[in-house]
């Protein structure tokens, strides 16, 4: 089977070259439209249940929500854990499932449950939704509304948030690949009635009243169409209120023929809703901002590209003072993984190229070796794409250009061998059989070793869970270019190699054969020695082992690399029970310590309590300062982040 295939390989170039175009087009278009990610999304397969209730304490939303909602979604198939957080007038519930699960099957499973679960909760508790379709990775770019000089009266907290609102966050959930944007900081206006207990009481009127006026006078009406001649009149009843006076001008009851208004016995306003989380920034006070949320698995990377451009046609549309400010963007992250990976990819390639141009003494053997890199790159790239593997530190970290060309070193040297040292036999050969002889002869050789390679990840392809979505893409990653360096040893190798060596090919005098002497010389004494001296080397090998086992015990070791990011966050947790108040209070201090000592920062956001979206609800006492550095080459107090860490 192997030698018919070599064989066709090796008559039939223009097949394999045409077989060569077809894998550059098709690993290109993969390379292309790849996702890219600093690092695999290890997220569990999980929904969150958010249910918000802004007039109970966290105990009442233990004992009124979180446990009842609980205890019906255990029952759900398939559920492998639930953990729930409560707090002031919030209830976050996180129910994980098996990782076969589909996230659309899960959702649908959650939300049948919340139907029936919800009219068993109490009456005006808060209704139960899903969170966003998304992970812990999922907050790629975050974001805050800037002020430009001389525009600062203009703008309140609520109209920012106006903006926010109703601008800025429609604008950005159109852009494809994000799912939605949370909202934070500001004040949400609302139409506010301060009740006076003294008119109500001596109005007559009871609350229920008053809340059952407000109800029915803010709804609009239809009643059909009346048809007049040619024309349809549709029949519409206009009462929603668009301003405080409409509201004021409702009716609770006649008192004697005489209309009782609201106006007349609460004050109509404007207020807002109660306020879970706040935004502060470089020690100025509150601000708006906002976090765009990414659907999980979509491409990072053409997210952040959509968000951006779309940014841009904001600023355009904002009012006049007012621009988008952004201060964490996952391009900075991923760049910097894809930049160390390319670098390092390169770099590797380089080296091996290098080494086989100089060992194997043959520049023209040297170069067709060496093109199986790009190849086998191209070809897993193919295959990465095809099975949604993104391209990661992780994925592409771990390939060993060494293993990718071993099949190829094998087959080219044992032609360059059969040519050398069997000459004469080979001057009545054409190159084609040379080629045929020598790839049929070592194939087999070839691939043991490559198979004996593929076998070592076969457990690391049998990881399940977090560990196996870390560690799985660097696996199979690894295993398509050796899947794709066994097909090429197979057909461009002998097809390439006899084409492009000759049969005039020179070993004495070459530099590998000067090299190989000299190693050679090097060499003899030492394996002489070992033979002699087999107890003591074995003994001395067992000693390594034991030792390197010692020193690897104690070593520690870390899940995923070390990832510089560029920026730190700081958390600043206040005594329990603080108010929002003093939360935003103390923050807007620290970030004024911060830029005021340390020069090396460019901003600092703080993000005091949860956002609209509460995925990830802190407390209103807990707080997280994102400090924003400049690029390290504009630093004055510290040369490293070791450095100014620690201080």
């Amino acid at each position: 089977m192997l030698s018919r295939i070599i064989r066709a390989s090796i008559h039939n170039k223009l097949f394999v070259v045409l077989m060569l175009v077809a894998l550059v087009g098709w690993g290109g278009y993969s390379a292309v439209h790849l996702p890219l990610d600093a690092i695999p999304d290890v997220t569990n397969n999980q929904v969150q249940v958010i249910t918000q209730s802004p007039a109970l304490a966290a105990q009442e939303v233990e004992q009124l929500l979180t446990i009842p909602l609980e205890l019906s979604l255990r029952t759900i198939p398939g559920v492998t854990e639930i953990r729930s957080t409560s707090r002031f007038g919030l209830s976050v519930i996180t129910v994980v499932f098996e990782d076969d699960i589909s996230t659309l099957q899960t959702r649908q499973l959650v939300a049948e449950k919340l139907r029936t679960a919800e009219a068993e909760l109490g009456a005006g508790l808060g209704r139960p939704e899903m969170a966003p379709i998304t992970t812990g990775l999922g907050e790629i770019y975050q974001y805050s509304l800037g002020i430009k000089p001389g525009y600062e009266r203009r703008f309140s907290l609520s109209k920012l948030r106006e903006v926010q609102d109703w601008i800025v966050k429609r604008q950005l959930a159109g852009v494809p690949g994000v799912v939605d944007v949370s909202s934070f900081g500001g004040y949400v206006r609302q139409y506010e009635v301060s009740v006076n207990p003294e008119r109500l009481n001596a109005s007559g009127v009871t609350m229920r009243e008053l809340f059952e006026a407000l109800e029915a006078g803010n709804a609009n009406t239809g009643g059909s169409y009346l048809e007049r001649g040619r024309n349809a009149y549709f029949i519409r009843g206009e009462g929603r209120a668009a301003s405080l006076q409409d509201v004021g001008s409702m009716v609770i009851k006649q008192v004697n023929n005489v209309p009782l208004l609201v106006r007349d016995v609460a004050e109509v306003r404007f207020g807002h809703s109660v306020r879970y989380g706040a935004m502060t920034f470089n020690g100025q006070g509150e601000t708006v901002g906002g976090i765009v949320l990414m659907l999980k698995g979509a491409s990072s990377e053409q997210t952040i590209k959509g968000v951006k451009a779309r940014v841009e046609e904001i600023n355009r549309l904002l009012p006049q003072g007012l621009y988008v400010r952004p201060f964490l963007d996952r391009t900075k992250l991923v760049d910097t993984a894809i930049h160390t990976v390319a670098k390092n990819l390169i770099e590797g390639g380089v080296i091996v190229m290098v080494v086989l141009l100089v060992l194997l003494g043959n520049w023209r053997a040297g170069l067709v070796v060496a093109s199986m890199i790009p190849l086998c790159m191209l070809f897993a790239l193919g295959l990465m794409h095809t099975f949604g593997v993104s391209a990661n530190l992780m994925s592409l970290g771990a390939l060993d250009f060494g293993l990718i060309v071993d099949g190829a070193v094998i087959i080219v040297e044992a032609m360059i061998f059969h040519l050398v040292h069997f000459r004469q036999k080979a001057e009545h050969e054409t190159m084609d059989q040379v080629a045929e002889t020598a790839a049929t002869r070592m194939m087999r050789s070839a691939l043991f070793g490559q198979l004996i390679i593929l076998i070592v990840y076969l457990p690391i392809l049998a990881l399940t869970g977090i560990e196996g979505k870390m560690f799985r893409p660097m696996a199979l990653t690894v295993s398509f270019a050796i899947v794709g360096a066994m097909l090429l040893c197979l057909t461009y190798v002998p097809a390439v190699s006899a084409w492009a060596l000759r049969k005039d090919i020179q070993e004495e005098g070459t530099v590998a054969d000067r090299l190989m002497k000299f190693l050679y010389r090097g060499y003899q004494p030492i394996i002489l020695g070992a033979l002699r001296l087999r107890g003591l080397v074995t003994g001395a090998a067992v000693g390594l082992l034991v030792l390197a086992g010692v020193v690897f015990a104690g070593m520690g070791g870390e899940f995923i690399p070390q990832l510089d990011e560029g920026d730190f966050a700081v958390n600043v947790a206040l005594t329990p029970g603080s108010s929002l108040t003093q939360s935003i209070a103390t923050t807007t201090r620290v970030q004024q310590i911060l830029l005021r000592q340390f020069l090396e920062v460019e901003q600092v956001v703080g993000k005091i309590g949860t956002s609209e979206i509460p995925t990830d609800p802190m407390s209103l006492e807990d707080s997280d300062q994102i400090v924003v550095l400049k690029p390290q080459a504009q630093w004055t107090s510290a040369g490293s982040r070791r450095n100014w860490r620690a201080r």
